[in-house]
């Protein structure tokens, strides 16, 4: 049986079968739960993608953390140079000098082989993007 519309209000409630009185449901709430649905699809995998990307740089940096520091902030009075606050083209730079060995190291000449260039790069705007 469908729906009957009550007389005390047709345009407030609906008569269930069973007796009982139910809100109508208003057209624009079907609309906007489509449009969230929309565009949470469209958004939401860009947002996802973005943090996604964001974290993989971070765990990147974070490898650089037992001699930089977190974040790239050594302690006070370190023999190793801090990296937060750096601008990124000099990190670079410096991480390709250890690359190719024109650059003396203990340890980084090792280190700075196991990075791609784009891995250097987005390390070098993360420590660039910290601060001192």
């Amino acid at each position: 049986m469908p729906p009957v519309f009550s007389d005390q209000s047709t345009a407030r409630s609906v008569q269930q079968p069973n007796g009982s009185h139910a809100p109508r449901k208003n057209a624009l709430h079907g609309c906007l739960a489509a449009f969230i649905g929309l565009y949470a699809s469209f958004f939401m995998p860009q947002a996802i993608a973005q943090n996604v990307d964001a974290l993989n740089i971070r765990s990147l940096a974070a490898t650089c953390a037992n001699c930089h520091g977190t974040t790239g902030k050594v302690t006070e009075g370190s023999a190793v140079l801090g990296l937060a606050g750096l601008p990124a083209d000099y990190i670079v730079a410096q991480m390709n000098a250890f690359k190719t060995g024109t650059r003396p190291a203990t340890i980084m000449h090792q280190i700075s082989k196991g990075y791609s260039d784009a891995q250097i790069t987005q390390i070098a705007a993360y420590f660039a993007a910290q601060k001192k």
